[in-house]
């Protein structure tokens, strides 16, 4: 398969993880984020190990846990710490950091060489973003920083070390260890800190089996496929695309009005995307004349 159609495969991934927020205010019960959590992933791990037939060995049991607890478990709580505690564009523009980390990452883990162009790429995507979602009334509380800083960082060292630690089974069954550990990681923390949730509504489980079979299993399937096939600063500037479809959603589902500056925000997060993948391509080795 081209690379082409490797980018616009894993860029699906983003793209409909930009309706978490429209199915979880619409579709879910307000003040269980970690519950939520639980319920996202581990029913969609424990689904695809059994579809998948495949236990991960004793020397990746560890490595799934980790790899779990930075993609899922500690990226999705300091995720909802900081929606909590910072307005939403600020969050999300934070989270658009991870870009700029991964590169940062993948050079000391990786070795893979820093380019002047993904630099580039990344902090014009950031500032697009920033266009896109902060608003005038946007405020910095420290422990909302430190938590977007912190779940950035989180997903950013989760997305190389799964390019560095590649399995000898699927992108199906890789994602299946993680999302359950990560659930399994998560669950004695929801029982500890939420109350037990209400009887759930037939539009409660609709939202559930959206966020769990195709926010999480599908999705992230098509995640790791990328990051085992594309470079891993390729691979976190598509995650960008999240904040552009959650914008879209907001506009054409709930009627939310899209200004100017959001506009070109969109465009500018579009173009650095766009110009991340072109910057971020494997050098081609010279293949030296003949003498």
């Amino acid at each position: 398969m081209s690379r082409t159609a490797d980018i616009l495969l894993t860029a699906l991934a983003p793209a409909i993880w930009g309706s978490t927020y429209l199915v979880t205010t619409e579709a879910m019960p307000a003040g269980y984020p970690v519950t939520l959590a639980v319920l996202r992933a581990l029913p969609a791990g424990l689904l695809l190990l059994v579809l998948t037939r495949c236990l991960p060995s004793r020397d990746w049991l560890g490595r799934s846990f980790l790899l779990g607890s930075l993609n899922f478990s500690l990226f999705w709580v300091l995720l909802f710490v900081a929606a909590y505690r910072l307005p939403g564009g600020v969050a999300a523009t934070l989270g658009a950091l991870q870009a700029m980390m991964v590169i940062l990452m993948a050079r000391g883990w990786l070795g893979t060489p820093v380019q002047s162009g993904a630099v580039a790429a990344a902090a014009a995507g950031v500032a697009g973003v920033g266009l896109l979602l902060i608003g005038p009334d946007a405020s910095l509380d420290p422990i909302g920083v430190a938590a977007g800083l912190g779940g950035a960082a989180s997903m950013a060292a989760g997305t190389v070390l799964s390019r560095k630690w590649q399995p000898p089974v699927s992108a199906l069954s890789f994602t299946a260890w993680q999302l359950t550990a990560g659930g399994l990681i998560l669950l004695p923390v929801a029982l500890l800190v939420e109350p037990p949730l209400p009887p759930l509504t037939a539009t409660n489980l609709a939202g559930l089996a959206w966020l769990g079979l195709v926010g999480a299993a599908a999705t992230y399937a098509l995640w790791f496929r990328g990051v085992a096939r594309l470079e891993p600063g390729a691979v976190s500037m598509l995650g960008m695309m999240s904040p552009v479809t959650a914008v879209v959603l907001g506009w054409g589902w709930l009627g939310q009005s899209l200004t100017p500056v959001q506009f070109a925000g969109a465009v500018v997060v579009l173009g650095a995307v766009w110009a991340g993948q072109r910057a971020n391509r494997p050098l081609r080795k010279r293949v030296p004349d003949a003498a």
